[in-house]
């Protein structure tokens, strides 16, 4: 439809119809069969069987049949034919299921997920749906924070080339294209400064801190046209994200050129309420709408009011049509109009779903974001080495997450189905070992799952056989990690530590074998001190998705070598959350082996994390040479290259993720310590060395200035290239 067609449409449309399009719901409230709407409300939000047949998206349910369904009838009872939006997280995958977003981004591959993303379009697309709520573009420093699996990391410049490429993946050059969806960045804003960890908590930061960490990974989803944008829990300078007219009209819709739909999280609206801010529904409402958000998720805020606020004039009906035209927009930004079913098709989830190129691309990427934390020399295992597999994941499906809504654990490949395929069944030995978490453990997430309570007896009986195993094998592999539902929404964490009942496994196995190689799976960093120091390898999977188990042997056995870099930073111990690699300078920092006692530092454990943002291991060594400038003085019209060497010095083929860090030395405000500016991945075969160059241009050290100002200020910068942020392989510049 033309612009004027969309005018038109609204100005036709009662002021109900308006209202209501402005209303989410779930799925549920819709007949299982997807015959006909239910005439009553099925909960307690208060809604009218007019709001249900008018309700302008649904979200959480798919099925191209089903939804095609619900579509129809939809259309028999809408006014003017209006049709329906679908919505669904797809937030690693929809049916084939890739690693966690916090795994996806240790694979230093933005074009990787690109790839992933485009996947999942295709398969959420065919399933009926329109929208997928992704990618979640949230900062992450806090690992006791359930949902920093969702995030892409700690680091603004790597979370914004991930955040472009997942928009560009979902959406391609039209989402109105075959096999395309439109995405939905989240959460604005700084949803992923939780106080304490603590999900749904207040964020508490400065502007400056807003501008220079949070909203850059968010300004990258919404430059690459993301067609959606939703608002976060969270208060921002003490008011309530879905009601925070400054943070959604000034700063999303002014400063950085919003102009899609702005829909709320799930009763955000509502909850505004309990923060204490909106007096009542209608009051949450007027300011909610004022805020300029257009949709209303799973809550009769809306739908209850809006309609006689302004038969009353409190509201004006101006802003009703506002958010309307937004909707009406993206529906036909999706070609809902002249096609309401898109590309639901039954034939095309047989065709796509779960298909091998999927399978294949989902293998790759669980490879690629797997990062070797540790080696003394035990990895990878030869094929027919005398090995130990132990440990609850072992044969556990768990590995796609409790946000992966749409996938099976049916269709995820264990780690014992894929050894088998590998190691030599003579020499090759199997146990459980323990439980993957001790009785009473609390879950959280958007399954339904309750460990199965296992008797003393039977982990006695568990332990046995792990132990007999270790014994009889010269190497031991423990695959041990957080339950999949220990991560994710509500899912914090106040110690960040393995299940004790793998602890306990761990530390007996040690026992009687210390050639151990620990491969770890969860959604968050942990603490892991006693496997770090102990342990003789340890490999950090993630929550890898579908293809897990195959990915694992992959790495384990040498046929893919460990190529991923973490993409936040593992804590020494919780005590030092949160801590990240990018941090302000302060006046007292300390310097180890000084002598001044009275400096920023702990009496008892370091500074430092026990790995660092960007750390990872491979099967080979490289070797950066130091920094070579083509010239030390940068102007805004002449930039300069700063050039390594790199070099495979070991014996197998391998792919390094060289790092560029920029230090600015002194400005108006102060400066982090190191942030990333750049990155290349080279793939060396044994020997070869290639010359990595990276332009440095004035663009890329603006910052917010003390003024407000967003510029860069001359002087004096330290320039870092790496395996990590913490090289000290540098060299100086000026800008002049």
């Amino acid at each position: 439809m033309t612009e004027k067609q969309l005018l038109d449409l609204l100005h036709e449309m009662t002021l109900k119809e308006k209202v209501d399009q402005m209303l989410q719901i779930t799925g549920s409230f819709y007949q299982k069969d997807a015959n006909e709407v239910l005439t009553g409300p099925e909960n307690k939000l208060g809604l009218t069987a007019e709001d249900l047949r008018y309700a302008g998206s649904i979200l959480g349910t798919a099925g191209a049949e089903r939804l095609k369904k619900i579509q129809e009838r939809y259309l028999e009872t809408q006014p003017h034919k209006i049709p329906m939006l679908f919505m669904m997280d797809i937030i690693h995958g929809m049916k084939t299921v890739f690693p966690i977003p916090l795994a996806q981004g240790a694979s230093f591959n933005p074009a990787l997920s690109k790839e992933c993303a485009a996947a999942a379009a295709k398969e959420a697309a065919v399933s009926g749906l329109h929208v997928t709520f992704a990618p979640m573009a949230d900062l992450v420093r806090d690992p006791r924070w359930g949902r920093v699996m969702e995030s892409t990391g700690e680091d603004p410049y790597l979370n914004s080339l991930f955040a472009r490429a997942m928009v560009e993946g979902f959406q391609g050059d039209d989402p109105k294209e075959p096999y395309r969806i439109a995405a939905c960045v989240k959460h604005f804003a700084a949803y992923g400064a939780a106080e304490a960890g603590r999900d749904y908590n207040t964020a508490e930061l400065s502007e400056h801190t807003l501008w220079e960490s949070y909203l850059p990974a968010y300004r990258a989803g919404i430059e690459a046209g993301a067609a959606l944008v939703m608002t976060s829990f969270n208060t921002v300078n003490g008011i309530p994200a879905s009601t925070n007219r400054w943070l959604m009209r000034d700063i999303l819709r002014d400063e950085l050129g919003f102009d899609g739909v702005l829909i709320s999280d799930f009763s955000a609206i509502y909850e505004t309420i309990t923060h204490g801010h909106a007096k009542d529904k209608a009051d949450a409402a007027q300011k909610a709408l004022d805020a300029g958000v257009d949709i209303d998720m799973m809550s009769d805020v809306y739908s209850s009011n809006l309609c006689r606020l302004v038969e009353e004039g409190a509201v004006e009906e101006a802003l009703v049509d506002e958010a309307v035209l937004r909707i009406l927009r993206l529906k036909n930004r999706l070609g809902l109009f002249e096609n309401p079913y898109k590309d639901a098709d039954p034939e095309g989830e047989k065709r796509y779903i779960l298909c091998a190129e999927h399978r294949a691309l989902a293998r790759r990427a669980a490879t690629e974001s797997a990062v070797l934390l540790k080696n003394d020399g035990l990895l990878p295992l030869a094929p027919k080495s005398s090995v130990a597999l132990i440990g609850p994941y072992l044969r556990s499906r768990g590995m796609i997450s409790s946000w992966a809504i749409a996938g099976e654990l049916s269709d995820c490949v264990t780690v014992e189905e894929a050894a088998k395929s590998v190691f030599d069944p003579r020499n090759t030995y199997y146990a459980d070992g323990c439980p993957m978490v001790s009785e009473g453990t609390a879950f959280a997430g958007f399954r339904e799952e309750t460990p199965c309570a296992v008797s003393e007896e039977k982990q006695g009986e568990m332990l046995r056989e792990a132990l007999d195993a270790a014994k009889q094998a010269e190497t031991v592999v423990l695959l041990l990690g957080e339950h999949y539902l220990q991560s994710g929404e509500a899912a914090s964490r106040a110690m960040i530590e393995l299940p004790e009942v793998q602890m306990e496994l761990f530390r007996e196995v040690y026992k009687v074998n210390q050639n151990i190689a620990v491969a770890l799976f969860g959604g968050r960093p942990l603490d892991l001190r006693e496997i770090s120091r102990k342990a003789k390898a340890v490999l950090e999977a993630w929550l890898p998705g579908t293809e897990g188990g195959n990915a694992v042997i992959d790495l384990l056995s040498g046929k893919a070598n460990p190529s991923g870099k973490l993409s936040m930073s593992f804590p020494y111990c919780v005590g030092q959350v949160p801590v990240h690699y990018n941090m302000d300078s302060t006046g007292r920092p300390w310097i180890p082996g000084g002598q001044d006692r009275c400096r920023s530092r702990y009496l008892d454990i370091p500074n430092e994390p026990l790995y660092p943002f960007g750390y990872g291991l491979s099967y080979t060594e490289f070797t950066v040479s130091p920094v070579v400038l083509d010239r030390d003085v940068l102007t805004k019209d002449t930039p300069l290259t700063a050039s390594v060497l790199v070099k495979n010095t070991g014996t197998v083929p391998g792919v390094e993720a060289v790092q560029l860090y920029i230090r600015d030395e002194y400005a108006s405000v102060v400066r982090p310590i190191k942030e990333l500016k750049g990155f290349q991945k080279v793939r060396l075969a044994p020997g070869e060395e290639r010359e990595i160059r990276f332009t440095i241009d004035e663009p890329m050290l603006r910052f917010h200035t003390a003024d407000n100002g967003f510029s860069s200020e001359t002087g004096r910068f330290t320039l870092y290239v790496g395996q990590d942020s913490a090289t000290e392989n540098s060299t100086c510049f000026e800008l002049a």
